[in-house]
């Protein structure tokens, strides 16, 4: 519904028919649609000269069933009645036409349908009743193959035009009144209900939407070089069982291994409810698995993954796992009904689910190695967006869905922008891995309604810079082409628009992620090598008596490594030192910060802004004012979090970085040293074992091939950059979320102004501030409840950038010990042969050698393999 096309007149009109002087901001859609709804169902009643008994049952039915108790348009539907009645206005098409000039084609359908239900409310369809309906049908501009369908519906006729059934069907889809209001839901689950069943087609055996063949040649290509991986591992691993090569050398190799045995892709599907998340799903997996509802319906985090059989796992927040049925997964996948109509909030945090994983042997997509996440939507809802966030921070990509009808909503581009920071790591850049889907666009009747939606969406891509990349932006059905998929027909052109998004994720996930993982990788392996190949010319050295270590340079190595340890053991006493200076700073700093942020929210109140007006819509305002309050002090902590502790742990993280610096140069000093005295390539060795600790995998188990690409962006991201301290709201402001938070907000105003406001005509920029002070005040005292939480978790990460430093410096440390010990051990192992067991290692060292060179060519034929 596109309210912008309110007219003056239409507000005249609408404040005559309710009796009451309105402004343009309340004539809402419920408000319209309302109007409109009795305009004609009063129409219907009087069009045979009856008004019978039968008749005012059904309207009031209708009215109760749509309005839910307690809303204000309750106290809007008698004087419609009333007023409609007096002037006659159901006669008066200008007036019916004014009131759906905003209309979409799905929303003037969903109006004329209650006119066929009220014509058959007494058992007869009359001619005259069924003329009415026609005239405004065809001012409306509605296919007169729907009113077959909805006259046949509703008279218990059978509908031989199945098609327009199945249109019929698709077009009043609950899901897509979503975004209006929950009366649109209700009202076209209503209509829905009365159909027939929507037809079902002969199915032919299931076809995937793709056959994936770039993936599968990825997946190959990972194997292969698995499979490298194990023949060097049995090579290195008997260097180090005879003293000649580091074990340190094996063990990277095997880290490698590990990760490309399990790695994965993982594709998360964002957007904000009713925008079809679920059915896009099970379309890519060409299957109908995740709940499609009516309602918004989406819980928890799930994740669809390939399995060798078929299973569902349900992961809880204190750690408990259980293998649950298909049935059960179904309902423990979605909110209530009663939720999704009213506060699913608290249903949601309430919720003891971490995650529920999906295993299947059959999914196409999930067998070649991707993992799809099904996130429970951002903006909806605190817990479950920091949930999102978190899992954003492994995603190879992101499918950003939004609504053909309805695309990019204001709501929507800041979401985006966010995805964009969040995947970016601050970089104002457009991001790469961010696909976004317009769904439902077969909803759009009009070529030039089409090509509109499709300029509006690139024009705002563009513009703010939001994705980058090409074939990133696709206009799908996900429910037409899961129909033909189901169906096999191939040659349905929404399938082959699906199928042309599907192609563009998979080329991104195989060249522009995968190749640069299998690099990486290859990277790291070769690094591994280079290493080996160095200690074998060592080893060759002292077998040829060119290379001796004496006792006067053992007696310096053994004071080496002890220096060395000692270094590792003063870092982690400074690193603790300078994070509990940098936990005291922050502390400080934070309750500076805090000192004034009631005064500065309150003078941000003022610009705060709402579509939404006081007296019919006072719920949505307060809603609106919440959002921003959230959306302010979020931004305040992101201020706080970016200028000051960004500051705090660039000062100390440089201190300790300085010291960490000044040991490694020591280290590479004293290596260099004896390179020059004894001719041998520890630098070298060291520089390469450093090199590979950070290339060498495709990332962990479960985590994504983002995650070691990410990993490597820079050094400014353990300087903390991306904290996010801003998302740390979300998990202690669940009192601003969700539908939930209008109820509490609504009861502390009417506990303040001693009833509420109701329809008060009082001034509304009056009525407005007054709720802005409210709403800062209420907002306020909980942020004050979950403030030691919230910075409690910026402590943690504090500590964590810290931690992972630590740890990375006592990795290199013991990489430097271990070139040491091995130095000494080939030594040891030297002095202890005779000449023949000399030559006979002098053969062995060739043939590892040769070994090497080997894994080294394969590697390579690999690599370009993979990128012909």
């Amino acid at each position: 519904m596109d309210t912008s096309l309110i007219s003056s007149q239409t507000v005249e009109l609408v404040s005559l028919l309710t009796g009451q002087k309105l402004r343009k901001e309340d004539i809402t859609p419920p408000v319209l649609f309302l109007a409109g709804l009795v305009t004609v169902l009063l129409g219907v009643i009087n069009a045979d000269g009856t008004f019978g008994a039968e008749e005012k049952q059904q309207l009031a039915t209708t009215l109760r069933e749509l309005i839910p108790a307690n809303n204000s348009l309750q106290k809007l539907a008698l004087p419609m009645v009333k007023s409609v009645t007096q002037h006659q206005a159901y006669n008066k098409f200008p007036v019916l036409l004014a009131l759906t000039a905003c209309f979409s084609e799905v929303e003037k359908l969903l109006l004329i349908s209650f006119g066929y239900q009220m014509s058959a409310a007494d058992g007869t369809m009359d001619d005259r009743e069924k003329q009415y309906l026609k005239n405004i049908a065809d001012r409306l501009g509605i296919d007169g193959r729907y009113l077959t369908v909805l006259e046949a519906s509703f008279s218990s006729q059978a509908i031989a035009d199945t098609a327009a059934l199945a249109e019929v069907h698709s077009l009043l889809d609950p899901a897509q009144f979503q975004s209006l209001d929950s009366m649109f839901v209700r009202a076209a689950s209503h209509i829905i209900g009365h159909l027939p069943a929507k037809p079902k087609h002969k199915t032919t055996q299931k076809q995937s939407v793709s056959s994936y063949q770039e993936l599968k040649k990825f997946q190959l290509y990972r194997q292969q070089l698995d499979a490298v991986c194990g023949k060097l591992c049995l090579t290195l691993q008997d260097g180090s069982d005879r003293n000649v090569l580091s074990p340190t050398l094996a063990e990277e190799i095997t880290k490698v291994s590990q990760r490309l045995q399990s790695p994965c892709f993982r594709v998360a599907v964002v957007g904000e409810f009713s925008k079809g998340k679920s059915t896009l799903l099970n379309a890519l997996l060409g299957e109908e698995i995740q709940p499609v509802r009516d309602i918004p319906c989406s819980g928890n985090v799930t994740i669809l993954k390939y399995g060798s059989q078929r299973r569902v796992i349900c992961r809880y927040k204190d750690g408990r796992e259980e293998e649950i049925s298909p049935a059960q997964y179904q309902e423990k996948a979605s909110i209530s009904e009663e939720a999704a109509y009213g506060s699913y909030a608290d249903e949601i945090a309430k919720s003891e689910i971490a995650e529920i994983v999906f295993e299947h042997p059959d999914l196409e997509l999930c067998r070649n190695g991707v993992e799809i996440i099904d996130s429970p939507g951002l903006n909806e809802q605190a817990e479950r967006t920091l949930v999102t966030q978190q899992v954003l921070k492994t995603t190879d990509a992101v499918i950003f869905l939004t609504h053909a009808q309805n695309a990019l909503t204001e709501k929507e581009r800041e979401l985006l922008l966010y995805l964009k920071k969040e995947l970016n790591y601050g970089n104002n850049e457009g991001a790469g891995n961010i696909f976004m889907v317009v769904n439902f666009f077969d909803l759009l009747r009009r070529e030039e309604s089409r090509q509109q939606v499709r300029k509006r969406v690139e024009t705002i891509v563009k513009s703010q810079n939001l994705i980058a990349g090409e074939n990133r932006i696709h206009f799908i059905s996900a429910q037409s082409a899961l129909e033909a998929i189901l169906e096999g027909n191939e040659n349905d052109d929404y399938l082959k628009s699906f199928q042309g998004f599907t192609d563009s994720i998979e080329k991104f996930l195989t060249v522009e992620r995968g190749a640069i993982a299998l690099q990486q990788s290859a990277a790291g392996i070769k690094q591994t090598i280079g290493t080996g190949c160095q200690e074998l010319n060592q080893w060759r050295e002292m077998l040829e008596g060119k290379l001796t270590v004496d006792q006067g340079d053992k007696q310096k190595i053994f004071e080496q490594m002890a220096e060395v340890s000692g270094r590792e053991v003063k870092i982690r006493f400074l690193a603790n030192e300078l994070m509990e200076q940098s936990l005291e700073e922050a502390i400080e700093s934070w309750h500076e910060w805090a000192e004034g942020l009631g005064e500065r929210l309150g003078s941000k109140s003022h610009r705060w802004t709402s579509e939404h007006g006081h007296i019919m819509s006072q719920d949505k305002l307060t809603k609106d004012y919440a959002d921003q309050f959230v959306r302010d002090i979020t931004q305040e902590i992101d201020d706080w979090g970016n200028q000051k502790v960004q500051s705090i742990l660039k000062q100390n993280m440089g201190v300790l970085d300085s010291q960490i610096g000044e040991d490694i140069d020591a280290i590479r000093q004293q290596f260099k040293q004896f390179d020059q005295q004894l001719s041998t390539s520890l630098v070298a060795q060291f520089n390469n074992l450093a090199t590979a600790g950070s290339l060498g995998g495709l990332g962990a188990s479960g985590r994504g091939i983002a995650s070691s690409i990410n990993s490597n962006i820079g050094s400014d991201e353990s300087l903390g950059v991306g904290l996010g301290l801003g998302a740390l709201v979300g998990a202690g402001l669940l009192f601003f979320t969700g539908l939930g938070f209008i109820g509490v907000i609504l009861g502390g105003l009417a506990a303040g102004a001693g009833g509420g406001f109701g329809f008060s005509f009082l001034d509304g920029d009056a009525v407005k501030d007054q709720i802005k002070q409210k709403v800062v005040e209420l907002g306020f005292e909980k942020f004050g409840e979950s403030a030691e939480s919230i910075f409690e978790k910026v402590q943690e990460r504090i500590i964590t950038v810290f931690n992972d430093r630590t740890n990375a410096n006592s990795d290199a440390m013991s990489k430097a010990i271990a070139l040491w010990e091995n130095l000494l051990e080939q030594q040891e192992k030297c002095d202890r042969q005779n000449q023949a067991e000399c030559e006979a290692e002098k053969v062995w060292l060739a043939d590892k050698r040769r070994e090497l060179e080997q894994v080294q060519n394969q590697i390579e034929t690999i690599l370009n393999q993979s990128a012909g």
